[in-house]
């Protein structure tokens, strides 16, 4: 079995389909409607084949809003994605210039030798920024 994607649910679709394209590198692979249940979703890929599906549906409310991973840990349920990156300060710096907000600034990480760092995207869902080193063997 292998993990083939997370699907998060936008206010906007269109903007968030910009912000994770520009902010994260992510291409749009396909899109799809619903039109009778006014529902609609983009399905985006990144260079490594990570997938990560934004859908929209007319009437949606905001869902868990944490201030940081903690509190996030409070709900049960879905409660963060996480993305390893080659330098958890820059890629950190990059996401708030692209509109992200800070959730955590980076640190040293539980997992011994990682740093770690949290974000919002502009909906409010986290996005868990780790360096594992690749010596690790987790994927």
């Amino acid at each position: 079995m292998h993990f083939d994607h997370v699907g998060i649910s936008v206010s906007d679709l269109d903007r968030a389909t910009r912000w994770y394209t520009d902010a994260l590198d992510l291409h749009v692979d396909f899109a799809f409607a619903m039109e009778q249940f006014d529902f609609r979703g983009v399905m985006l890929i990144s260079p490594a084949g990570y997938r990560i599906e934004l859908l929209e549906r007319a009437g949606s409310r905001p869902g868990l809003e944490a201030p940081d991973p903690l509190t996030a840990a409070l709900t049960r349920g879905y409660g963060h994605m996480g993305l390893r990156v080659d330098d958890v300060d820059t890629t950190f710096r990059a996401l708030l210039a692209a509109g992200a907000s800070e959730r955590m600034a980076p640190r040293p990480a539980p997992e011994p030798g990682c740093r770690v760092a949290f974000v919002a995207d502009p909906d409010g869902n986290l996005i868990e920024l780790l360096d594992r080193p690749a010596a690790s063997g987790s994927s």
